[in-house]
């Protein structure tokens, strides 16, 4: 593969880790999708990328877990819908003063919420 690709591929995975990571604490930005573009991105262009993405102890199950199908810990479904929550809730309680944003608001989180309790649970490794 061209250098230039390679470095560019490397570039947009860390792109996308850096939003995903992003997206832990922003609600309404996604957190899966980067993390899987990223390792798509680095399986590409960058073995050892690919496996400190995959073997991280902060992403590496969620992401071997979620590409092979397996869903999502009970622990993680907490948090997510407890942090998406307590974020939106605060942004909407304190910051937001339009009624209509804040219903809008409350309808993401009731969506992602809605998504995150269907995918499947599984056991920690």
């Amino acid at each position: 593969m061209k250098s230039l690709t390679k470095t560019l591929l490397i570039i947009c995975g860390s792109l996308c880790v850096s939003l995903g990571i992003l997206g832990i604490f922003l609600p309404v930005l996604p957190t899966t999708p980067f993390l899987l573009l990223a390792a798509v991105c680095y399986g590409r262009s960058s073995k050892r990328f690919y496996n400190w993405l995959i073997t991280n102890r902060w992403s590496g199950a969620y992401i071997r877990n979620y590409r092979e199908n397996r869903g999502m810990t009970l622990k993680h479904k907490i948090l997510e819908i407890s942090l998406l929550w307590l974020a939106i809730g605060y942004t909407a309680w304190f910051i937001v003063p339009l009624w209509w944003v804040k219903i809008i608001m409350l309808g993401v989180a009731v969506s992602v919420t809605l998504h995150l309790v269907k995918i499947k649970t599984c056991k920690p490794e």
